[in-house]
């Protein structure tokens, strides 16, 4: 696999239920129903934050159409920063994406090659948001460097896991703050073999 380029980061955000799952057996987002208005803005404003550091987001087809459904109208104080930051969606069957008035997002069928030409050329950060599949893909291909976790106190016991099966790993965390309802943790995510934390460093 190529070395990942320490200066450009690739962030996995994702909620998740106390015992590791985005969604109930049926996609159901009893997550979300969980989350009270105090810990989902404090989401936001750290969104908010992060997202200054961030030069693109990417984001798979079914989450970009629930985005593009919702963020070019909505009326939070972070849909501005949304509604501007260059997208990319990982996509073989949509050919435009767009993103109501605003720039519309690029399309490319083969997220992880364009990942690792990103890497190459930039020295910045992308995140992906959502899109469990290909979260699976891009951890495959030892793409991912962070997961940034928004922990919801529901026990799910079956439904879609955030992360994919794969062979042991130890993380790093970075953070770990408590936001009333719920927790938000911030991971390191070493290379396949590594042991412990990447002396590459982390943020």
């Amino acid at each position: 696999m190529a070395q990942r380029n320490p200066y450009a980061r690739v962030i996995v955000q994702q909620w998740v239920s106390l015992d590791g799952f985005a969604a109930g057996p049926g996609g159901e987002m009893d997550i979300v129903a969980a989350v009270d208005e105090d810990a989902d803005m404090r989401s936001q404003q750290y969104n908010d934050r992060l997202l200054s550091g961030v030069s693109a987001v990417m984001l798979g087809r079914r989450t970009y159409q629930q985005f593009a459904g919702y963020w070019p109208g909505a009326t939070e104080p972070i849909a501005p920063r949304i509604n501007e930051i260059p997208k990319v969606v990982a996509s073989r069957t949509l050919r435009k994406a767009g993103w109501g008035s605003h720039r519309p997002a690029m399309v490319v069928a083969d997220p992880v090659a364009h990942l690792q030409a990103f890497r190459r050329e930039q020295p910045a950060n992308l995140i992906v948001w959502g899109s469990l599949s290909l979260t699976a893909a891009l951890f495959a291909a030892d793409q991912i460097d962070e997961l940034d976790l928004f922990v919801v106190p529901v026990w799910l016991g079956e439904g879609t896991p955030v992360l994919p099966a794969s062979p042991p790993r130890r993380l790093r965390q970075i953070v770990g703050e408590d936001w009333g309802t719920i927790s938000h943790l911030r991971y390191w995510v070493p290379s396949p073999g590594q042991g412990g934390a990447s002396a590459r460093g982390a943020s």
